[in-house]
């Protein structure tokens, strides 16, 4: 996935690198504080004050145009990033075969190539911004502060590497429950769009209390899974505060005396103090960055798996070829059963179709009537047997070649957004108005059509 990053090389390394800056000026910021306090403050010099509270502001001038510009170029990348995923994802899932997308089902389809892709796009600009950023901040302070005095620096030794293990031990314990929360966010997003097309069935069995509370208990197993995950990760703001207070009290009593042996200056132990203070702030920051890392390598996982999905049906490179044979559709023996189903659907199907001929197929729902259809343009393969049409079996023709010489009319009516024209021009894009019109009063549609405001250009809402 990382490939369709590829464009945005430039942006990846200026946004943390910019960010690399900013940090590296907020840590000068405490021992520009230590000097006001051990020149300035101490021998009661209000100019050299004046003058490091400029040096302070300079210093947040600069690191706030840094983070500007690495907010812009993250920004870029990760919009980027995610418009040429959900692309190519878009385009991967028109090429899988029917088959997949029954096994995948619509509903996680529609849930990863929104939820999930946002998700992403949320992850890697976070990423991009703070990954660097808070470690550098961290063990930045930490060299400082061996700078500063060694003793005292210590609890810093201490302290970064236990901050470290629970973070990281809260986040592996995460990734898993969070895509536990994507699935159950799938069911959600199923049961709500099999309810919202079957609600004439619905209404019609009178299934709307028991839809109701089978919808009820789906959103309360997301519910309830979220709220797990959350109580989880909501551990480590507070774990981290515990750890880094204790630190700060640790680094106050043991720079007291230090500071007390002259060892050192009450402006190194503010500093001393000031760099625990980033050092809180950043790992605060770095929580919450690994929170939604974890929830975008979990989304990250559900949409590579779309990726890598392969289409079942491969496009044969036989041309369909002109003319008719002593049949122009045949049918061998043909067997066919859906995937994971305990049963044929249908069995030993043989007959010829003539050029010319109408042959009508009859039978009760379920019986497999749309099946055999469907199996004539190739949306589905024969489990067993041949289908032919003109002598070829339709595996060995280009799936291009082979559709677009066959008329499906699907059971249940499908419009696309957009003006009745629009519509019309999915069978031929250069069709003329003559040619729209023609095939309306084949289709005994055009008085409907003259009947709307607009005609061809009526809008389809």
């Amino acid at each position: 996935m990382l490939r369709y990053l590829s464009d945005y090389k430039r942006e990846s390394v200026l946004a943390p690198l910019f960010k690399m800056l900013e940090a590296t000026f907020d840590l000068f910021v405490p021992l520009v504080m230590a000097d006001i306090v051990n020149v300035g403050i101490a021998a009661h010099d209000f100019h050299y004050i004046l003058v490091r509270c400029g040096i302070l502001l300079l210093l947040a001038i600069v690191g706030l145009t840094c983070s500007l510009t690495a907010q812009y170029f993250s920004a870029k990348a990760a919009v980027g990033y995610s418009t040429g995923l959900r692309h190519a994802l878009f385009e991967h899932i028109q090429r899988l075969s029917f088959t997949e997308m029954d096994t995948m089902g619509t509903s996680t389809l529609i849930t990863r190539m929104t939820s999930d892709m946002n998700q992403v796009q949320t992850g890697l600009n976070l990423t991009l911004r703070l990954l660097l950023r808070s470690p550098i901040v961290v063990f930045g302070a930490m060299l400082m502060a061996f700078t500063i005095d060694t003793k005292s620096a210590l609890i810093f030794a201490v302290a970064i590497p236990v901050l470290f293990a629970v973070v990281f031990a809260i986040m592996l314990s995460c990734i898993p429950l969070y895509r536990r929360v994507q699935t159950k966010l799938d069911g959600v997003t199923g049961a709500a769009q099999e309810n919202l097309s079957g609600v004439r069935v619905i209404r019609a069995f009178t299934r709307e209390q028991t839809e109701t509370e089978s919808f009820a208990e789906k959103t309360g197993d997301l519910f309830s899974a979220q709220q797990f995950v959350g109580r989880l990760s909501a551990l480590l703001n507070p774990l981290t505060y515990v750890i880094i207070n204790l630190a700060i009290v640790a680094i106050l009593r043991v720079g007291g005396v230090r500071v007390n042996e002259g060892a050192i200056t009450q402006g190194q132990l503010i500093a001393l103090y000031n760099y625990m203070s980033q050092i809180l702030v950043e790992l605060i920051k770095f929580a919450n960055l690994i929170l939604n890392i974890t929830k975008s390598a979990a989304c990250a996982g559900r949409i590579s798996q779309v990726l890598d999905t392969k289409s079942s049906m491969v496009s044969g490179a036989d041309a369909l070829p002109d003319g008719a044979g002593e049949a122009e559709l045949e049918f061998r023996h043909v067997s066919f059963r859906y995937p994971q189903a305990g049963a044929d659907a249908l069995t030993d199907i043989s007959f010829c179709a003539a050029p010319g001929e109408t042959i009508g197929v009859i039978g009760g729902t379920g019986s497999g009537k749309s099946t055999l259809a469907n199996l004539i343009p190739r949306f589905y393969d024969a489990t067993d047997g041949q289908v032919l049409v003109r002598g070829e079996d339709v595996k060995t023709l280009q799936l291009q070649a082979l559709r677009t010489r066959i008329g499906v009319v699907p059971q249940k009516a499908l419009l696309f957004s957009g003006t009745i024209r629009d519509n019309l021009r999915w069978g031929n894009a250069q069709a003329s108005d003559e040619d729209l019109w023609q095939a309306l009063q084949d289709a005994q549609a055009d008085q409907v059509v003259r009947g709307k405001q607009g005609g061809l250009d009526a809008e389809v809402e």
